[in-house]
């Protein structure tokens, strides 16, 4: 299951943070099809924030096809999302990613400046990034 938090400082709005740990949790495995996401009550409780705003963010997971929703059962991973990658390989890719991290933190980079190299590489792989 998904358990969300929320990073008053990250300067994204809350809805977006809420799309984006779920499609992370779809991506390393976290939840798989079928899994349901908490209720909108339930984050509303566990967070303090708008009923509007978890609502608008599973509005946004179901416009992508992450997620649908079963009026009065709740709201679910769909059917057919992507695989989440081998975890042999994403220890492995995560080994490598933090000896970065820790590489980058040393030499002065903060987690803005850390993010911002990580998407100039992607941007500049182009094509060669899905």
């Amino acid at each position: 299951m998904v358990h969300f938090y929320l990073d008053a400082r990250s300067g994204v709005p809350t809805y977006m943070q809420l799309v984006n740990q779920v499609r992370r949790a779809v991506r390393n495995g976290t939840v798989h099809s079928g899994d349901r996401l908490p209720t909108a009550r339930e984050v509303v409780a566990a967070l303090a924030i708008n009923p509007n705003t978890v609502l608008k963010a599973y509005t946004q997971l179901e416009s992508e096809g992450l997620v649908i929703s079963r009026p009065g059962l709740g709201t679910f991973i769909a059917q057919g999302i992507p695989a989440p990658l081998a975890p042999a390989l994403q220890r492995q890719l995560r080994r490598g990613l933090d000896s970065w991290i820790r590489s980058a933190a040393t030499a002065g980079l903060d987690r803005d400046g850390m993010l911002a190299l990580i998407n100039l590489a992607i941007d500049e792989q182009g094509a060669h990034v899905a």
